[in-house]
């Protein structure tokens, strides 16, 4: 029997390296220092959504009693767990140094964060107006009785245990709930040039002795806990639900999940921390994380900036495309030439202008459009409204069960619904994941199709900080593709067949395996061979081992895989030809880029699927064919200005994981690098 698991990386304990180089981020001293803090609160949210997704899926295996390591890449459950909570304490108290350097650096700024001890005289007077005006209306005090239940504990809420002791031998227990709605940082005035900020957790703490100063206690003392609850949703199977109605039933008790993870600061008294444990059903099989005395540490992404920007990366001016900019129809650019957006490095606002465009087009009969995650304020959701007002036939296929945007899309769905949009849900069982939007229009008495293509979400905030690639195109046999697509939505018990585009669930793993064949005949008949590929994500075990063979046939393959990554590159005899890289810098690398052979036999397609089970079976997902010379050419040049990096990528091994490339003498940092390569070349 083949020993897997020295053929394959356990994909959680491989995503923890990914959460590693993001923490990376956070120690580079040439990341503005604001910045920093940032990539810690990235760090942090990062594994709030780990323990609710990943963790909590492991412990469901183990408590099913079926065999897990099949399921777990060879590894069983409890040991992995161990493995997960070990990692993970270990990573947390890096990340409490790596706090503690960035706090210390900041006084060099003359930006100081001040704890309750440290308050000065000046400052008082302020910190009582707020904490009466802003904080105690919103304060929430649970005490808390032996003889009572537990409330249930908001998921990643931020709660402050309390412990009094007076007269009684027995404590008095109580929990402080930090709201969402009070900042978690307070802005102090200034004194002289130094700015002051202190975290809300130590206003309450400065002002603990009056918030429970009826019970007449000897000593009094609050530490910080947090509990992390299953996230997955359990969707009712009774048929006389709608599935709308069934999903919001779903996500109310979403928030009564088990627990999976409790955090809690390592400083606190042991009989306060057994109390808590025992009335919270605390027991060995949940990740137990002593911590530092703040936690929620996801908060600093919102570390204000004081107006600091030299603290801060600079706002990035997106590059122009020229042919967007002379004034014309958007159709009749595009007519001519494929498109190529490549955000953020250019607008996303291109996208939302089509569309603008298309919905006061008195010549656009309809728009069809797949919608994942959508921006709070949408202008997608906006312009198709527009569109819709103006009599075009809009259908939008939004996936209600986009992780943790379930509510948002609910929201975005019924709200197009009542604007006149015709709003379906795509397949049963099936995530819709695709990018894709069709535009009808009515030229020489004939509909001709336009429209676009991502590797990401149409969502314009997240494209300021995601890296993801839009196509935007005229190609007919492609639009004719993504009406079939749209049609499967509608009559999803008919398998289509396609002749340019990929699709899952039904045929992206057989094609990729045909084209990876092909590069394997190749390199066997003594031809070069390559494959160049650029995801998010790779944890198929079939596809890993497709690429071992390609690799032991002598094919030599590049790839840039962001996370997790469950192939393991350069082992003699198995992936001595296979170089794994991951980026991880200002930007979130997005992009899915295939690219197969090399000059006149190159393959080209970029995807909404990155190498997962569950985008290869589980998902519908679209991979594009790039057939535009210049698109192509542009895409390459990415690709290898992203191979070339030796600032910002790390080597993806087992020996030395998350080892940053260093190779000649010309720093090569590819995302700052872009825009010189955009501005010059594409």
């Amino acid at each position: 029997m083949k020993d897997i698991t020295n053929t394959y990386v356990n994909r959680e304990l491989s995503w923890l390296d990914f959460n590693a180089r993001v923490l990376q981020e956070a120690a580079d001293k040439r990341v503005p220092i604001i910045d920093r803090l940032h990539f810690l609160g990235i760090f942090s949210n990062n594994l709030d959504e780990f323990f609710r997704v990943r963790y909590a899926t492991i412990k469901r295996i183990q408590l099913s009693g079926k065999d897990a390591a099949s399921q777990l890449g060879g590894i069983q459950a409890s040991p992995l767990m161990e493995m997960i909570t070990k990692t993970v304490i270990q990573q947390q108290s890096e990340s409490l140094k790596i706090l503690d350097i960035i706090s210390e650096e900041l006084k060099t700024h003359n930006i100081f964060i001040i704890n309750e001890q440290e308050i000065l005289d000046s400052q008082t007077l302020f910190l009582k107006h707020y904490f009466e005006q802003v904080v105690l209306p919103d304060l929430v005090i649970i005490m808390l009785q032996e003889e009572h239940s537990m409330p249930i504990l908001r998921n990643d809420a931020a709660y402050m245990a309390v412990r009094m002791l007076n007269s009684s031998k027995l404590p008095q227990y109580a929990l402080i709930e930090i709201q969402k709605s009070i900042d978690r940082f307070v802005v102090l005035p200034k004194e002289g040039d130094r700015d002051y900020i202190i975290l809300i957790d130590d206003i309450l703490r400065y002002f603990l002795s009056d918030i429970f100063k009826i019970f007449n206690f000897k000593s009094i003392e609050a530490h910080m806990i947090k509990i992390t609850r299953d996230g997955e949703l359990d969707i009712d199977s009774d048929l006389s639900k709608g599935f709308v109605r069934k999903l919001k039933d779903s996500l109310k008790d979403r928030e009564l999940g088990d627990p999976v993870r409790f955090v809690y600061d390592k400083s606190i008294h042991e009989d306060t921390l057994r109390f808590l444990m025992r009335k919270m059903g605390i027991d060995q099989m949940d990740s137990i994380i002593p911590g530092g005395r703040y936690h929620n540490r996801r908060d600093y992404i919102r570390f204000p900036s004081l107006g600091r920007k030299a603290l801060k990366y600079d706002k990035i001016k997106p590059l122009p495309i020229l042919a967007f900019e002379q004034g014309k129809s958007m159709f009749d650019v595009i007519k001519v030439q494929d498109r190529l957006v490549y955000s953020p490095y250019h607008s996303f606002s291109y996208i939302v202008k089509l569309l603008r465009e298309a919905a006061i087009d008195p010549r656009v009969k309809y728009i069809k459009i797949t919608i994942y995650r959508l921006a709070k304020n949408s202008q997608i959701a906006s312009a198709l409204i527009n569109a819709a007002k103006n009599g075009k036939a809009v259908t939008a296929c939004i996936e209600l069960q986009a992780r943790f945007d379930e509510q948002a899309n609910i929201k975005a769905a019924e709200h197009m619904e009542a604007n006149g949009i015709n709003v379906i849900f795509g397949v049963t069982g099936l995530k819709v994941h695709s990018k894709i939007c069709i535009i009808g229009r009515l030229e020489n008495n004939k509909i001709k199709r336009y429209g676009f293509v991502g590797t990401g979400n149409f969502n314009e905030a997240t494209a300021l900080y995601y890296t993801d690639f839009t196509l935007l195109t005229a190609h007919r046999g492609i639009l004719k593709d993504f009406e079939k697509v749209f049609n499967f939505f509608e009559t999803n018990y008919k398998i289509y067949s396609y002749k340019h585009i990929v699709t899952s669930p039904n045929h992206t793993q057989s094609k990729l395996y045909k084209l990876i064949n092909k590069e394997i005949e190749k390199a066997k008949s003594g031809q070069m061979a390559h494959i160049k590929l650029k995801m998010n994500s790779f944890s198929n075990h079939k596809l890993v081992d497709k690429l071992y063979e390609a690799s032991r046939a002598g094919v030599k393959i590049q790839m840039i895989v962001r996370g997790i990554c469950c192939l393991i590159p350069g082992v003699p005899g198995m992936s001595e030809n296979i170089e794994v890289i991951s980026i991880v810098d200002r930007f979130l690398e997005h992009t899915r880029l295939f690219i197969f052979g090399i000059g006149d036999d190159e393959i080209m397609y970029i995807s909404s699927a990155d190498w997962m089970t569950r985008n290869l079976e589980n998902r519908i997902e679209v991979s594009c064919p790039i057939y535009d010379p210049q698109v192509r050419s542009q895409l390459r040049a990415i690709f290898d200005l992203c191979w070339s990096d030796n600032v910002k990528a790390r080597l993806i091994n087992l020996e030395r994981p998350n080892t940053y490339k260093v190779t000649g003498s010309t720093p090569v940092r590819s995302q700052m690098d872009a825009f010189e390569l955009i501005e010059n070349e594409l």
